[in-house]
């Protein structure tokens, strides 16, 4: 896993390096919450942000490896 340290504040890798850690960050937290509330809606909603939050991460991970035709 790429970190910010290894690419000069000038390269994008650098803020989507910081920008992934902050978002599995969140993620974890989304999921530590559901077990404690007990509304089920809730659970959903922390679910749903733990999910959207990672498919951000994928996002970042193909824009760092140009993997994907929009980010080339």
């Amino acid at each position: 896993m790429a970190t910010s340290t290894q690419y000069p504040e000038s390269d994008p890798r650098h803020h989507t390096a910081n920008l992934k850690e902050m978002l599995n960050e969140a993620a974890a937290h989304a999921r530590e919450d559901i077990s404690k509330v007990s509304n089920p809606r809730a659970q959903a909603l922390f679910e749903t942000t733990a999910e959207v939050l990672k498919g951000l991460v994928v996002t970042y991970d193909h824009f760092e490896q140009g993997a994907e035709g929009a980010w080339r």
